[in-house]
């Protein structure tokens, strides 16, 4: 039977302010390859674990930008130049006509945007994920909060990592197969 192979060490926490200063420390020690597990939103754990600001607004704006544009470029395109008509005289480009669906693709595509670039950014879907194979894990769910850094971190080394989440007073140390 071949040897499983190691996804990383799994550290947990009781409490939201100890996760906070093990999140901080485990920042300050370097390692890249890492995530922090909650079962509610903790305020400023982000900047404690040093993350960087989310891509998805930028993708939001660049999709609601290319809506609109695509919307009013198309309107442009089917009254100007592909079936023009003169109507009682009305100019063929009367831009304020265009604005309710110039508008309305603005938000479908910035929507469309918000949506598929959350799943591209987190990776999803994924069906099944190696911390799901540790059976305290559940408990991120309830009331414990977990740190799982990745054995692909080039600071990873088993022993030095358990002493760590030993000295950040974490309540209990797996390692989690893949």
């Amino acid at each position: 039977m071949a040897e499983k192979k190691i996804y990383g060490m799994l550290a947990e926490f009781d409490s939201t302010r100890a996760i906070y200063h093990a999140c901080e420390e485990v920042r300050d020690e370097g390692y890249k390859h890492w995530d922090a597990c909650t079962p509610f939103p903790v305020h400023g754990l982000d900047k404690a674990m040093g993350l960087p600001p989310s891509k998805i607004p930028w993708i939001v704006l660049g999709m609601a930008i290319l809506g609109g544009i695509a919307g009013f470029t198309l309107q442009w395109w089917t009254t100007v130049i592909d079936y023009p008509i003169l109507i009682a005289g009305k100019p063929m480009f009367s831009w304020p006509a265009f604005m309710p669906v110039t508008f309305e693709l603005t938000v479908l595509f910035g929507a469309f945007g918000a949506v598929f670039g959350m799943f591209g950014v987190n990776r999803l879907p994924t069906f099944n994920h190696p911390l799901f194979n540790s059976e305290r894990f559940q408990a991120v769910t309830d009331d414990k909060f977990f740190i799982a850094i990745e054995a692909r971190d080039p600071l990873y080394d088993k022993r030095k990592t358990k002493k760590l989440f030993k000295k950040l007073g974490a309540t209990h140390i797996e390692l989690v197969e893949e």
